[in-house]
């Protein structure tokens, strides 16, 4: 017979670390049913039989959340064999307030009291054995993040799962005790005796949801509503305050004889943190540094260097073993570049052409005679580095003693036909990285060896090549990036910092008319889009919760990252600006849209208090970054293999398939605009034609964004990588930095993947809804973009013909419609008075 132990505890009491610990690789991750709040079970370690569930992380039994409502809902009608109820010990009274209701539930509670670690590093004491007898429960010290105490807090939950023994309680005063008696005898009896006492609390706190499960006859709810109004009478105030009240009246007396502290007064070394982050003037600064470091490190150091491996290596032609031979191969081949360069200069050679000769190339190259004694040219040479194209001195016979390194090739023609003449005929040939070191070749590679080694029919390897291998490995190449990204985002949240930035922007965010319970779902949606729409949950207000909803996915989730890193890369120069830019444009946009939005009749009002914890700063463990790292990175691949997949299919199909001549027919790669997906984007590509990118590759890679973000850079790997050229080279060619922005913001902006609009559309309940929230996401992208396009234009002078002074007429009245909007009064809110009552 297996055992049920339920984890219960407050949001970022370690409970998730402890959870991890006991169960290791073992979990089982889904949701709760009904509800997408996520549920995880796992098997305890070393134990068979023995099922942990992690709840929701809750600060009391109330209904008032999901999570709150879903934890108590599997603890009263599950009815676990045990409770192992974490709590943090830097933090005691608050955490015992969830206690005092557990207890209360006639199931056995094991108490693990976390981070005593750093209680004791504090100097403070906590006398276990005192709080054990008053309490009525086993209580056990731990670290879930030094690990120690974890097995004993296992072995405490297991034996008293078995026991099954339910726990003493503490009383409330006469007049309460008494009614909550009345309660028991009038309406509760019949049910399990164990049981009894919570229901008849929660009834006396007149909770709304127990009332309508016990469906009460009107009578005896009269009965009871009297009792309860005579103790309210008495005590002068409401049932569910006095309930409160006493609790915290219980706990106080608890702590002040089972917890001594030393530093009591003194600021511990997380308030002394944060008088620095959460500083008025240099909290915002702090932030601002700390992402861009994020995304400098994830785009442009580490996060690249792996992203290039598994572009140009993994998913390209190949890579060396450990690096050995690369160095010998990469000054080889730059040798012969820039010996090709420099003949170039002076004579065109193609050794690349079917009908090339070396000999005779080699006749042409000796036999030039220039005019003048050591002529020079200029000649195009491309920067891999930054894809930029830049001029370059080449001189005939010998390079003056004066000539500017930066701008001179370094090699003279003479010294190029050398270089072939000596070489032989190989030497016209490009150097062979296979001949360096160990060569490991690249997936494509292998994947074309096999296909021309089984002699696979030409639609069927264009398929595979061109439409899957080049889709899907556009999209994969940027996981390092993204799982780098997701490990300092992870730590960030897991160290505590990120809650620090909920609440300094709780302070920006209300001025604007946001409240800051908006920012935890802008928060989850970096990772992805879905969790933070659902997270808009936990908002009370209406309005404030689809406003939410609504601007949320603003902010650049895990999908939009190889989108960012690709545009940067190709068309910025790989800037880091970019990335952390993209960043703060969607907080931007965020703003903008609640200040506009708040100022309407639709979301008029002031916005909902915000309380929440700040926890102390720890150092994060490596096994909970990693795991979530991979959580968030796993996802993104098994969309890769679904969902890209079968749009890459799809995407080739079309873009290799059209009429030519009247007949239906398989296209080579010069054919492409006659194909199906041309034909598509030709016929829509007007719409975006103001945002500067009206060619139809563009436009379809916009629209199969809608399938899912990642489809853009998978539609951009099949539409722009033809010919010899790569994508990144194509790109660069293809868009300006004005129009390679406008085609950004458009796409972070613009309505999100269609799993995300299937959330939006859950969470708003409402087809009207719906449609206003999409609506308002790709009309803000679209007026934003074309701004950005033909602002763009105007400040670098490529303003051309009427069409260009018409459309920057139009963003001038479009900015001047979003300033009014901005400065307006607000005409429909009104002050709202808020009573807030303090029961402690």
């Amino acid at each position: 017979m297996s055992l049920k132990i339920a984890l219960a505890g407050n949001p970022n009491c370690g409970k998730t670390t402890l959870f991890n610990a006991l169960t290791g690789s073992n979990q089982f991750v889904g949701n709760w049913p009904g509800v997408t709040v996520e549920k995880k079970e796992g098997k305890l370690k070393k134990s068979d039989g023995v099922v942990i569930t992690d709840l929701p992380g809750i600060y009391s039994l109330s209904p008032y959340t999901l999570e709150e409502v879903v934890a108590r809902n599997y603890l009263i009608e599950e009815r676990p064999d045990a409770i192992l109820n974490i709590i943090d010990g830097t933090n005691l009274e608050r955490n015992l307030y969830l206690t005092t209701q557990l207890t209360e539930l006639g199931i056995p509670v094991v108490i693990a009291i976390n981070m005593m670690d750093i209680v004791k590093k504090n100097g403070d004491k906590i006398n276990i054995e005192e709080l054990s007898r008053e309490l009525g429960c086993k209580v056990v010290e731990i670290s879930a993040l030094k690990g120690t105490g974890i097995k004993e807090a296992a072995d405490a939950a297991v034996e008293a799962a078995k026991n099954g023994k339910t726990v003493p309680m503490h009383t409330f005063s006469g007049p309460v005790e008494h009614t909550i008696a009345h309660i028991e005898e009038a309406a509760v009896h019949n049910m399990p005796e164990e049981q009894q006492r919570w229901y008849a609390i929660k009834l006396f706190e007149r909770d709304d949801k127990v009332i309508e499960k016990l469906n009460l006859d009107s009578a005896v709810m009269a009965h009871i509503d009297e009792d309860i109004k005579n103790v309210e009478k008495e005590l002068d105030d409401d049932a569910e305050s006095i309930i409160t009240n006493e609790r915290y009246v219980y706990i106080a007396e608890l702590i002040k004889g089972c917890y001594k502290k030393k530093s009591a007064g003194q600021l511990t070394t997380s308030d002394k943190i944060d008088k620095v982050v959460t500083n008025r003037f240099a909290a915002l600064p702090i932030f601002a540094v700390i992402m861009f470091l994020v995304y400098y490190i994830s785009m442009v150091t580490v996060g690249t260097a792996a992203t290039d491996w598994a572009n140009d290596g993994l998913f390209g032609d190949g890579w060396h073993l450990f690096g050995i031979g690369s160095s010998d191969y990469e000054d080889a081949s730059g040798a012969y570049s820039d010996a090709l360069e420099a003949v170039n200069g002076f004579v065109t050679i193609e050794p690349d052409s079917e009908d090339f000769e070396p000999g005779t190339a080699l006749e042409t190259l000796k036999s030039y005679k220039p005019e003048g004694e050591n002529p020079s040219v200029q000649i195009d040479v491309e920067d891999e580095e930054t894809l930029e194209v830049s001029q370059l001195t080449v001189y005939y016979k010998e390079i003056p003693a004066n000539a500017d390194e930066d701008t001179t090739l370094g090699i003279t023609y003479l010294d190029a036909v050398k270089y072939f003449e000596e070489g032989g005929e190989s030497a016209f040939e490009e150097p062979d990285p296979a001949s360096y070191g160990v060569w490991v070749p690249g997936i494509p590679v292998l994947i074309e060896q096999g296909l021309d080694a089984v002699n696979c029919v030409d639609w069927l390897k264009g398929l595979i090549l061109d439409g899957i291998v080049a889709g899907v490995g556009a999209v994969l190449g940027f996981v390092p990036q993204m799982l780098v990204l997701f490990i300092l985002l992870a730590i960030l949240e897991a160290c505590g910092y990120m809650a620090r930035i909920a609440f300094v922007l709780d302070r920006i965010f209300r001025k604007f008319g946001l409240s800051g319970k908006s920012f935890i779902p802008i928060l989850v949606g970096t990772g992805c889009g879905i969790p933070g729409i659902m997270a808009s949950r936990t908002i009370e207000n209406e309005r404030d919760r689809r406003m939410t909803i609504m601007t949320t996915t603003f902010i650049p989730c895990g999908a939009k990252q190889p989108f960012i890193a690709m545009i940067a890369g190709a068309i910025f120069g790989g800037s880091p600006w970019i990335a952390t830019g993209a960043y703060f444009l969607g907080m931007a946009a965020i703003i903008v849209s609640g200040i506009i939005l708040k100022k309407t009749k639709m979301f008029a009002g002031d916005p909902a208090p915000f309380v929440m914890e700040l926890p102390a700063y720890h150092i994060p463990t490596v096994g909970n970054v990693l795991r979530s790292m991979w959580e968030r990175g796993w996802s993104f691949i098994k969309k890769a293999g679904t969902i890209i997949l079968l749009s890459t299919i799809f995407v080739w199909f079309t873009s290799f398939f059209g009429w030519v001549d009247g007949a239906f027919t398989m296209l080579d790669e010069s054919q492409m605009d006659c194909s199906i997906l041309a034909n598509i984007g030709k016929a829509i590509c007007w719409i975006f034609a103001p945002l500067g990118w009206g060619d139809w590759q563009a436009t379809v890679a916009a629209v199969t964004g809608l399938v899912a973000k990642e489809n853009i850079v998978a539609t951009m790997g099949i539409l722009y990588g033809s010919g010899d050229a790569t994508v990144w080279q194509t790109l660069a060619s293809s868009f300006t930095a004005v129009t390679g922005m406008s085609f950004l913001v458009f796409n972070l902006l613009c309505a999100p993947c269609f799993a995300a609009m299937g959330a939006i559309k859950r969470e708003m309940n409402n087809a009207k809804w719906f449609w206003f929230a999409i609506g308002y996401e790709c009309g803000f992208a679209y007026v934003i973009a074309l701004m950005i396009n033909y602002f763009g234009k105007l400040f670098t002078g490529a303003l051309a013909g009427a069409g260009d002074i018409i459309g920057l007429i139009v963003a001038f009245l479009l900015l001047a419609a979003l300033i009014y909007l901005l400065v307006r009064p607000y005409k429909e809110s009104k002050k709202l008075g808020v009573k807030v009552k303090v029961t402690k």
